[in-house]
């Protein structure tokens, strides 16, 4: 039977049948036969299977994130700024499960972990393609990011077209252009490749919306949204730092990777910068 593409894997031609509703249940729906047959440690240790299954499960929420993220953007794009609030506040509450989960992983112990560790060979979570898109689409964009999927020609592809588009964040300060708001045609129209520099004009625009948030009601709710996301994203960081440090502490992470240094540097890293600063020059 022939494939179709979905966006981030492949469904059965023909999965949404009249025939296949007719003879759906519980089970066939979640796809529970195959979804319950994915969790394959590598060894014999008990703690593994707590490892894949909070990966897998953040695998997961990070798919409807990004789901909810691709419609508020173009929710934003088409100035329509109600329905995208939804959107960014049900990504927050996905957040606060996200956060929680760092506690269920940090019960299992270095010595646990050790246990299992080196069977991972070169596995990394920057290996997660959807996080990365995740990253690009609030507006890190970093070129480099890519090369963990350069052997993966459609999914590499996918991450190239997310990383020359304009983030959520880009969006939102079109909006404010268009609604009047004098931005710099630079931040406007640009290479939309690279990350978001603060710019005073945003800033000016922002201030402008929170001093007079009446005025501006649909601008002001977009704005604590964007700042409701961002903190909860950065609390995430600071959970998910707190966890290798205690599991690991500063060894380098699977794969090779910088671990708890590169996790503190992330810390700095804002994706709003000037929805901070507003805060200051009120």
């Amino acid at each position: 039977m022939a494939d179709v593409q979905n966006g981030y894997g492949r469904l059965p031609e023909g999965a949404h049948t009249e025939f296949d509703r007719s003879h759906l249940t519980y089970g066939r729906y979640l796809a529970l036969d195959e979804l319950l047959t994915l969790q394959r440690p590598v060894s014999d240790e008990h703690d593994e299977m707590l490892f894949i299954v909070i990966h897998q499960a953040t695998e997961l929420w990070v798919r409807l994130m990004l789901h909810e993220l691709q419609a508020a953007k173009a929710s934003i794009a088409q100035d329509a700024l109600g329905p995208s609030f939804k959107m960014l506040a049900r990504v927050s509450r996905i957040q606060a499960i996200l956060i929680e989960s760092w506690s269920i992983l940090s019960t299992m112990t270095p010595s646990d972990y050790l246990l299992f560790r080196d069977k991972l060979g070169p596995a990394s979570g920057f290996q997660s393609h959807q996080y990365r898109e995740l990253e690009f689409m609030l507006g890190n964009k970093r070129a480099a990011f890519l090369s963990p999927f350069r052997h993966q020609p459609a999914t590499l592809a996918h991450l190239e077209a997310v990383l020359a588009a304009p983030s959520l964040y880009d969006e939102a300060i079109r909006a404010l252009a268009r609604r009047g708001f004098a931005i710099a045609p630079a931040v406007v129209e640009r290479d939309w490749s690279v990350p978001h520099a603060a710019d005073d004009s945003v800033l000016a625009a922002w201030t402008q919306v929170y001093r007079d948030p009446n005025r501006y009601w649909d601008l002001y709710e977009l704005a604590e949204k964007l700042v409701d996301l961002e903190d909860a994203f950065q609390q995430w960081r600071f959970r998910h730092l707190g966890t290798v440090t205690r599991i690991i502490g500063h060894k380098r992470g699977t794969g090779g990777t910088a671990g708890v240094s590169y996790l503190k540097r992330a810390l700095d890293y804002s994706f709003f910068p000037e929805l901070w600063t507003v805060r200051t020059e009120l």
